[in-house]
């Protein structure tokens, strides 16, 4: 029975069958970003289909205020002591990595592989959710940043994972067995979800880009690196919200936007590869030049997938601290930067649409407006 025949109820409940299947088949596989990557393979199998649902606002307005405290949860006051001591070096590898990240995402801009600045968001080196999100309220598709983000996530991740291995051996990890449903301890319970309550709503009323995300970020940022306040985001809680991002973006999928994907897709395995490359070439530069381990240096450089490069930093001998500090606040400098990036983009790009395909009747503008 096609599923445009099936009652709502129906459809909503073999879109959830089909996410926890999805989801659970790429963790088994070692996959990065699992929980988000098969809610969205569902979705965009329900849309091929005919399914015809949609993400509630609501639920997708809280599942990136959620994110948003996540993130803010990442920049500890460990994090901020070691900026401070190598800020001069931070800066200087974080720059350089993101103008040629930057760089890169012009050139495909310029040559039409991509419309307008997906590209762009979709060659910033971290932040994969934040930048789907933020690139939607900047005009570019969010469903082609999304899969250019993905596609970088499992290379960056299978490409992490080999360099480790000349330095450790990881035959005999285990993954650890993730606790749904720990015991929670509700007073920074109740803050975490007051930070995204208020920040989602602050971040609406000034009309920041991606401002539902940024506010709740912005605020626990501050609030957790002055130890003001614990960010409480129970396994349970992120999953719900990955699910719902991953559903927002699959449920966007169209023929025609996955047609003109794999048409892209050479090209732009070949971008994350010369990111990769890249990466490991300014990894080889700290290494010689500064007296940094070579293992450490690449995974501090290595162009995101954080919590994939954390596992294999803490199964390591290399120095987490430095690894989490430098990703983090490149992490943080990605966002500030992709914005202006974009607009920059957009203007050299003289603001003309730019058909995805020839056959789609739909074109993306570049606009410097920042609304949504």
């Amino acid at each position: 029975m096609p599923l445009t025949n099936l009652p709502r109820w129906a459809r909503w409940s073999v879109l959830l069958a089909g996410s926890a299947i999805f989801a659970a088949l790429l963790r088994m596989a070692g996959l990065p970003a699992a929980l988000l990557l098969g809610p969205m393979i569902a979705g965009i199998l329900m849309e091929i289909g005919g399914g015809s649902v949609r993400t509630p606002r609501l639920a997708y307005s809280a599942a990136q205020a959620v994110i948003g405290c996540m993130i803010a949860g990442i920049i500890t006051p460990a994090i901020v002591g070691m900026f401070l001591k190598e800020w001069f070096l931070f800066l200087s590898v974080i720059t350089t990595t993101i103008v040629a990240s930057g760089l890169l995402g012009f050139l495909i801009a310029r040559l039409g592989i991509l419309p307008g600045t997906t590209a762009i968001w979709g060659l910033s080196p971290g932040a994969a959710v934040a930048m789907i999100l933020m690139a939607e309220s900047f005009g570019a598709d969010a469903r082609l940043v999304a899969f250019m983000q993905y596609s970088r996530l499992v290379l960056v991740a299978l490409t992490a994972s080999i360099v480790a291995r000349l330095w450790i051996d990881t035959s005999e990890m285990a993954a650890s067995d993730t606790v749904w449903f720990p015991p929670i301890h509700w007073v920074p319970f109740a803050e975490t979800i007051a930070i995204a309550a208020v920040g989602a709503w602050l971040g609406r009323l000034a009309r920041l880009p991606a401002g539902v995300l940024l506010g709740p970020m912005i605020i626990g940022a501050i609030l957790h690196a002055d130890n003001l306040v614990a960010i409480e985001l129970p396994p349970w809680l992120l999953a719900i919200s990955y699910t719902v991002l991953g559903w927002n973006i699959g449920l966007s999928f169209t023929r025609p936007i996955l047609a003109h994907a794999a048409r892209a897709l050479p090209q732009t395995l070949l971008a994350i590869f010369a990111m990769i490359a890249f990466c490991g070439g300014l990894a080889f530069v700290l290494a010689e030049t500064m007296g940094i381990d070579p293992l450490t240096a690449y995974l501090a450089t290595s162009p995101g997938g954080m919590d994939t490069i954390a596992i294999i930093a803490a199964s390591s001998k290399a120095d987490l601290s430095f690894i989490m500090a430098l990703q983090t606040v490149r992490f943080v400098l990605v966002l500030l930067i992709g914005p202006p990036m974009s607009r920059f983009v957009a203007r050299q790009l003289n603001g003309e649409p730019i058909a995805i395909s020839d056959g789609e009747a739909t074109a993306l503008s570049i606009t410097d407006s920042v609304g949504h």
